[in-house]
């Protein structure tokens, strides 16, 4: 085809994207990350640390099963001292806490059992700590704000 009055032909809009609709469409994307990402990490913390509390009343009704069979906390019938032992709770959230009787704890009336929260875990969950649990139901938090922990 050719175009008497021109020497070039009309200009046509190539297919794609300009430069513009690019760079806003990348930030669009990153307005949403910014915001997404920081509930998303404050999601799974409060995540983890719920299973840790579930986890430490698994871990209070071991003790009591315990206590109306040893009539003692510390140890059984035979004598033999009590350790922690391994729940399935346990294993589900070991990549975020350890759990462990307190120190000093149990004893032949009382025991406490802590969530101590490990790695991530504890560097992001600063608002409750360590979690713990004793004979008579109470629920504690080391924690800079504990009271909304449980």
């Amino acid at each position: 085809m050719s175009y008497p009055h021109c020497n070039h032909p009309p200009a046509r809009r190539g297919a794609g994207f300009s430069l513009i609709e690019l760079m806003i469409v990348v930030a669009v994307i990153a307005i949403l990350a910014a915001i997404a990402v920081p509930s998303y990490m404050k999601y799974t913390i409060r995540t983890h640390r719920t299973a840790a509390e579930s986890c430490l009343s698994e871990y209070a009704n071991y003790m009591e099963r315990y206590y109306t069979t040893n009539m003692r906390y510390d140890q059984d019938t035979a004598g033999t001292a009590l350790t922690l032992p391994t729940l399935g709770c346990k294993t589900d959230t070991a990549s975020e806490y350890n759990y462990q009787f307190a120190s000093g704890e149990p004893t032949q009336t009382t025991f406490n059992v802590q969530a101590v929260p490990i790695g991530n875990q504890l560097a992001k969950d600063t608002q409750c700590g360590t979690l713990s649990i004793n004979q008579t139901g109470q629920r504690t938090a080391s924690g800079t704000d504990p009271t909304s922990c449980w």
